[in-house]
């Protein structure tokens, strides 16, 4: 038989050029049927959707259909045939089949449902069910958006170093790189580590934050974004936190903190849109399985303008609310920083959109944030999501030299590994701002996926670096 070149299945669902010969490879999902005919629903990851074949079981060799098991991978040249099934509009007779490669019992994958928390002790093969297969064509989809956003916009991407030299945070949990011996590590009188023969001749770790060196292209180039893989090496066994997950930074010249929020809200609208407009199948069937609200939420943060709300005014609605009998799991004050149920209950509850929270007070932010007149709020901005919490952080930053100074020095952030961001300060400074949004968080709005560890591939998280 000639070779026929293998056509995808998202491409073949679409064709009604019936009687055409065709050839589709993929996995097996199932196969049923009687003693004369069986069914096989073929899928090959290009779409939610399956092509069903249909197998005359007289034309087959006994041996080979045994092979034909949930999980197999095979080829199958056939006839392009009208379906008088319902649910879709083709399927294919098969005329040939090959395996490519058997799939025995001990396949974990059978055909029954599986828990979310069984299938990440198995994520090497989790890519296969639907459910995964939906999210990471979503994430992809995302990523695609998010370039898009960006590149219309006339912002430049950056890639910022992932070994670095300097805690943008001042958190301070984060992962060593070395190339020492851990075991024989030599120390200098006060007990402190002699870097002197590591591969930098330095402490280096992985960056929790492209932030700090996006500034320095933002006052050369004008408007640019990073996204790339950060680190956080604290031990939150949250659904919401990661020890390795991707972030999203602008960071743009001349912008204030209005423009700033201006940009934040485009940018997330445009990404959910693109959603909506590309992933339809896949976010139906999220929709269907999980989570009976997603496409209404989604399309409901097209629909209106976001809140915008200073802290101060955040607050007296929370202490309003727990003065009306509310119960909060964590307390309520002006200088707190609220937890994700403060911030859930002014979005689902109060206000029943997204919400912008400003004027943060500066104690429980950045060092780099501007400073407000008052003295005591800085220009911070986080962006509140439904189900989510927090999912945008950003904030005017402080341009002005002496001021910086002072702020780095208040806090005690070790100067010598701040030199080169203050010259940025020093050398024709100007006002810019910039923010950073989790890639996994909006996965896991987009998704409607509860847990973070089910938005990448293969998660990171305290105990657990496996596969």
């Amino acid at each position: 038989m000639e070779k026929i070149s293998r056509t995808k299945i998202v491409d073949l669902l679409k064709r009604v050029d019936f009687g055409a010969m065709v050839n589709v490879k993929g996995w097996v999902r199932t196969r049923r049927g009687s003693k004369q005919v069986n069914f096989i629903a073929l899928n090959d990851g290009s779409t939610i959707n399956n092509v069903q074949i249909v197998v005359d079981l007289a034309s087959f060799d006994e041996e080979l259909l045994k092979k034909i098991t949930t999980g197999a991978c095979i080829s199958v040249n056939g006839k392009l045939t009208e379906s008088v099934g319902s649910g879709q509009k083709n399927e294919i007779h098969a005329v040939d089949i090959e395996v490519l490669g058997v799939c025995d019992n001990t396949y974990p994958l059978q055909k029954k449902g599986h828990t979310l928390e069984f299938l990440r002790e198995i994520a090497h093969l989790r890519p296969r069910t639907n459910t995964f297969g939906a999210v990471f064509r979503i994430r992809h989809n995302m990523a695609i958006a998010i370039h898009s956003f960006f590149h219309e916009k006339g912002f430049f991407y950056f890639h910022t170093p992932i070994i670095t030299g300097s805690d943008c945070e001042g958190a301070g949990q984060m992962f060593q790189v070395t190339t020492k011996n851990l075991y024989d590590l030599k120390k200098d009188e006060n007990g402190s580590i002699i870097y002197d023969d590591d591969f930098f001749g330095k402490q280096a770790s992985l960056t929790v934050s492209g932030q700090l060196e996006g500034e320095l292209a933002a006052t050369a180039l004008g408007a640019i974004y990073t996204f790339g893989p950060t680190f956080r090496a604290e031990n939150s066994n949250t659904p919401r936190h990661l020890a390795e997950f991707w972030m999203i930074e602008p960071e743009v010249a001349f912008n204030d903190i209005v423009d700033n929020m201006d940009l934040a809200e485009e940018f997330i609208k445009y990404c959910v849109l693109w959603a909506l407009e590309h992933c339809a199948d896949d976010i139906k069937f999220l929709n269907d399985m999980f989570d009976k609200g997603l496409i209404e939420r989604l399309q409901s943060v097209l629909k209106e303008a976001f809140v915008r709300l200073p802290y101060t005014e955040g607050v007296k609605i929370l202490e309003e609310a727990v003065a009306k009998g509310h119960k909060f799991e964590f307390p309520v004050y002006w200088g707190v920083d609220l937890a994700s149920e403060h911030e859930r209950y002014l979005v689902e509850e109060h206000f029943k959109r997204p919400v912008i929270l400003t004027d943060y007070p500066k104690e429980i932010k950045a060092f780099y944030m501007k400073q407000n007149e008052d003295g005591k709020t800085v220009r911070a901005m986080d962006v509140l999501f439904p189900k989510i919490g927090e999912i945008i952080g950003g904030s005017e930053r402080e341009a002005d030299y002496d001021k910086l100074l002072a702020r780095i020095d208040e806090l005690n952030i070790p100067m010598k590994d701040m030199w080169w961001y203050l010259d940025t300060r020093k050398f024709g400074t100007c006002p810019h701002s910039g923010f950073g949004l989790g890639f996994e968080r909006l996965l896991l709005f987009v998704t409607g996926m509860a847990n973070i560890r089910d938005v990448i591939p293969f998660p990171r998280t305290p105990h657990n670096a496996e596969f």
